[in-house]
């Protein structure tokens, strides 16, 4: 059996997926990026064929793609990650939601990504002058509140009065909007739903630069987060898809091309012979 493998070589996280001879997905793995990208990269994609019982021989093509994409040099190939990620989202997707519009929130940028019929990008918009917005927001809002950025979605719905707005749209001044909301007696509760919808509202500006078109697909590790998920489409008011492991869709993206640059090197070799 041949496995294919792609690498999102992300600024917080590196995604790894592997696809077997059908592009299903057989296993993935997710590793905090550190400060050493390329050393990490290479060491979750060992240990992931490892857990799986793969041999390295078997793994015949990779493509690397992401903030860190260039520095992975076993890569056969590298890609943008808004090709990899539009074209893990439709596979994602699968037969589920044809995918029109794709909302990304990663550890430091967000983007929104259109797609036309055939799944191919026409434009795509991205944030990533600011941390307000993105999952590193999300982590700072947790730990100035003293919760696990696990438990954000959770306390979301816990809230009983009206969201609060949190209106800076700079990452260290809605920090201190948050602490100056603490210190005047507002709930957790409603600090995290105000956080939430005011991301919504960051994210829907970004997706409108794009247009808005049903089939809306969300990912990133952000999309976990069902108090988020619930504030992005009540201000939408569109149902968004969700896929199972939404931290990996762009590594999935390039697994799924790995194995169709691979059949194109073969299938030309053979003709050429």
């Amino acid at each position: 059996m041949k496995y294919f493998a792609g690498i999102d070589i992300g600024s917080t996280a590196i995604k790894v997926a592997l696809v077997d001879e059908s592009k299903q997905l057989v296993g993935h793995k997710i590793s905090a990026s550190g400060s050493m990208f390329y050393k990490y990269a290479k060491q979750s994609l060992k240990e992931m064929l490892e857990e799986l019982s793969i041999d390295e021989k078997d793994l015949v093509y990779t493509v690397s793609t992401g903030y860190g994409r260039k520095l992975f040099k076993e890569a056969d190939e590298n890609i943008s990650e808004i090709t990899a990620n539009a074209i893990g989202a439709v596979a994602a997707a699968g037969q589920n939601c044809e995918i029109k519009t794709i909302i990304n929130i990663g550890g430091q940028d967000s983007k929104a990504i259109s797609l036309d019929s055939e799944g191919n990008v026409v434009n795509f918009a991205m944030n990533d002058r600011c941390a307000a917005g993105t999952g590193k927001f999300l982590d700072v809002v947790a730990m100035n509140l003293e919760l696990e950025v696990d438990e954000l979605g959770e306390c979301h719905f816990k809230s009983e009065g009206t969201p609060l707005a949190i209106n800076s749209t700079c990452a260290v001044f809605a920090e201190s909007e948050i602490i100056g909301l603490l210190g005047n007696n507002h709930s957790v509760e409603d600090i995290v739903a105000g956080v939430h919808y005011s991301i919504a509202k960051r994210v829907i500006k970004l997706v409108k630069r794009v247009g808005i078109k049903e089939g809306i697909y969300f990912d990133g590790g952000p999309a976990l987060n069902g108090g988020l998920v619930y504030a992005i489409e009540n201000e939408l008011g569109k149902e968004i898809f969700i896929p199972e492991f939404p931290q990996i869709t762009t590594s999935y993206g390039a697994a799924i091309l790995a194995h169709e640059s691979y059949e194109y090197e073969i299938t030309n070799k053979d003709e050429d012979n």
